[in-house]
């Protein structure tokens, strides 16, 4: 009898040409709430042991519209939390007892100052390995956040890594997400998250995994993707400053003007954006109903002006 063959909708997603650029939507508004793995449940934002008065306040959170994610680090005492708020730049380490009155603080619009949170210092890399919501997440975002923990720890990089509960695109596992820079990356292999990390010491994304800057709209994210990889091709690096997108060709289409600036010169190159169709399943639990139809953003022409 033949094994089993098991299907993964981040495999399946490759091979149905599914474009990483412009799904990198996230909220700027944040709250990351570290809980232990093991207790979370399929919510990206509720854990199986929270007590109810918990819950319902992190829902009202989220209702208001503060993203609300679990994180996790090996190793840390169960009882104990570590919230991020974003784009605040703040943290907190509270012990669960007094985690809800924090939470009503945050939700009241009080002063946090006598919670004796302090500024961040390091960007935050969050790697989504959230397998009770897809088993992509489990397979390919715990190997990845391995990878991560361990090149930062062996190289003593100035980054703090969490595991995470859903990023959004289980589909594109592994899923990462740098904080504060609001960068989205997708595919994450072991073998690239030195460069990944490399390229962000340095302030820049790296391209090969690259979803997008969280901030823009998709058509702005594909713009700054073909971008980089326009100014890439001519061994240029830049800086970028992504303008909004206005009415460009025929149908949906629009243009994004992307201005770039190195070090001894400067210009404008304008993409062409409009959407395009693919066949794909959002993540493993559509995978015996079988792909529909989905709606992406992409670059059909890239030129300086």
């Amino acid at each position: 009898m033949n094994a089993a063959v098991h299907r993964f909708c981040s495999v399946e997603s490759v091979q149905a040409g599914d474009p990483l650029a412009g799904t990198a939507t996230h909220p700027a508004s944040n709250l990351l709430i570290s809980w232990p793995r093991p207790k979370w449940s399929r919510s990206l934002r509720i854990a199986r042991d929270m007590d109810d008065d918990l819950a319902e306040r992190i829902d009202r959170l989220a209702a208001a519209g503060r993203r609300v994610n679990l994180i996790d680090q090996r190793g840390r005492p169960a009882s104990s939390h570590r919230l991020y708020l974003l784009p605040e730049g703040r943290c907190f380490d509270v012990p669960r007892d007094k985690l809800n009155a924090l939470l009503e603080d945050l939700e009241s619009g009080n002063d946090l100052a006598g919670w004796a949170g302090v500024a961040m210092t390091e960007p935050l890399v969050l790697c989504c390995t959230h397998g009770r919501k897809d088993k992509c997440c489990a397979k390919f975002g715990y190997a990845a956040y391995q990878a991560f923990a361990s090149t930062v720890t062996e190289r003593k990089l100035p980054f703090e890594v969490w595991e995470s509960s859903h990023l959004g695109g289980c589909r594109l596992a592994a899923s990462v997400m740098v904080f504060p820079a609001m960068r989205k990356y997708g595919r994450v292999a072991p073998e690239q998250v030195l460069p990944l990390l490399e390229h962000e010491a340095d302030g820049m994304p790296y391209l090969p995994c690259y979803r997008g800057q969280s901030m823009l709209t998709p058509a702005q994210q594909c713009a700054e993707i073909a971008a980089l990889e326009w100014l890439e091709a001519r061994k240029i690096s830049a800086r970028l400053s992504v303008r909004a997108e206005s009415e460009g060709g025929e149908g949906s289409d629009v243009a994004v003007h992307v201005y770039w600036r190195a070090e001894d010169a400067s210009g404008v190159l304008v993409a062409q954006c409009g959407t395009t169709e693919v066949m794909r399943v959002d993540t493993c639990a559509d995978l015996d109903e079988g792909p529909t139809t989905s709606v992406c953003w992409v670059v059909k022409d890239i030129r300086p002006l």
